[in-house]
């Protein structure tokens, strides 16, 4: 197989279609489906030499595979990273992305507006394994300094935040990891590789569930790990992945490589709908409370505004009516589907506190702004005046 090659880097929307291309002897357009799980080698010495790698190739594909090799290359070029790992899910990408260099006695610095399993993960699981952890909140930079500890090892965030859309100053925090040696790991799955660039703001590593805008058609689960480290890859969560086996399938590689090509286009047309729609929700009066990174009221539209090209295509609501109102808004609506999946061609309405938040206490959803009232908007690609409609005549019935 040949691989495509570049005399200079070439920009985001043509790394999405061409970046990290194979092509087989039969010179295929679409990238090739790879659907097997080891290959075969020349003779014995050729087997035994890609085993110690002192020869390149594939060996088995838990750990490399043409498809998944060509969906990690292209999210690197796009990424700006030294290396990347593809991994079954992006659940699986946030816990690699922490055990793999983590070890018994670190301790790891993470924001407390985290989704629930990020959470679980932070809070519950490490510390099984005698990793610590302190949350803390991510927009406040001295309780990130507060919590460093001589074994402090990683920092771990996601903006804009699950569900209620905080964004945290990704540079900021970095240079405060970097001042305590540790690692910072950003869950960018919100602003989508389009909108912000972790890595270029000092992020060590950046996380995504391939599974949203990167799929953003509902079909497959997946999920990426990047670094700006190589070292972090080849050391620490290369033999991790290889090991343990949270592979993504051949199969699934080449739907998300096909979601690359489009990916520019469906979150710029996304994030114009939320936008127009945020205006339009914000001023309802049935709302006591929106947030949207891409609106001047936004609680830190400065840091929005350093960090982020452009909004999101997710939208936070809040209703005063609590939870009755907010399930007869969901229940009201046509176009817009009651779902917890983001990032899709078709809109989404989710009721954090029931769902995606609902294993958390009620005293701990309140603390990260999770109310009875709050819903979480992820815009399609739907026409944005039926989306109008629907919406205004769904809050109409709250």
């Amino acid at each position: 197989m040949t691989e495509e090659t570049s005399p200079r880097r070439r920009r985001p929307a043509t790394e999405l279609v061409h970046g990290g291309s194979l092509r087989s002897q039969f010179g295929e357009m679409s990238e090739a489906m790879f659907l097997t799980q080891g290959f075969a080698y020349e003779d014995a010495e050729a087997a035994e030499a890609r085993f110690k790698g002192e020869a390149p190739g594939f060996i088995y594909s838990r750990f490399s595979n043409p498809t998944v090799f060509m969906f990690e290359e292209r999210m690197r070029l796009l990424e700006g990273a030294a290396a990347a790992r593809a991994t079954a899910s992006g659940m699986a990408a946030v816990t690699a992305s922490l055990v793999s260099m983590l070890k018994a006695g670190d301790h790891v610095v993470a924001a407390k507006a985290l989704f629930s399993s990020c959470l679980y993960v932070v809070e519950e699981l490490l510390p099984r394994f005698g990793v610590a952890s302190t949350l803390v909140d991510g927009t406040d930079l001295d309780q990130w300094r507060d919590a460093v500890r001589p074994n402090t090892k990683a920092f771990f965030l996601e903006s804009p935040t699950n569900p209620t859309l905080e964004v945290i100053d990704i540079a900021e925090v970095a240079k405060i990891a970097h001042e305590a040696g540790a690692r910072l790991v950003v869950d960018n799955v919100f602003a989508t590789p389009i909108w912000q660039s972790p890595i270029a703001l000092g992020a060590d590593v950046v996380v995504y569930s391939a599974t949203k805008h990167i799929d953003g058609q509902g079909r497959v689960l997946g999920g990426i790990i990047l670094s700006a480290d190589e070292a972090y890859v080849t050391d620490h969560l290369h033999n991790f992945l290889r090991q343990t086996g949270p592979s993504l399938s051949p199969f699934n590689a080449w739907v998300l490589l096909k979601g690359l090509e489009t990916l520019e286009v469906r979150v710029r047309r996304q994030t114009e709908t939320a936008a127009k729609l945020a205006d339009l929700i914000a001023v309802h009066p049935k709302v006591s409370k929106l947030i949207y990174p891409g609106r001047a009221d936004h609680p830190q539209a400065a840091v929005v505004a350093k960090q982020m090209k452009a909004g999101s295509t997710l939208i936070a609501f809040e209703l005063e009516g609590g939870k009755d109102a907010a399930f007869r808004v969901a229940n009201a609506l046509e176009i817009v589907k009651i779902s917890n999946n983001l990032g899709d061609a078709k809109s989404l309405i989710t009721h954090p506190s029931t769902s995606t938040h609902q294993r958390l206490s009620e005293e701990a959803r309140l603390g990260f702004g999770i109310t009875q009232g709050l819903l979480r908007l992820s815009v399609g690609l739907e026409d944005p005046e039926d989306l109008a409609e629907d919406l205004l005549a769904a809050l109409d019935a709250a």
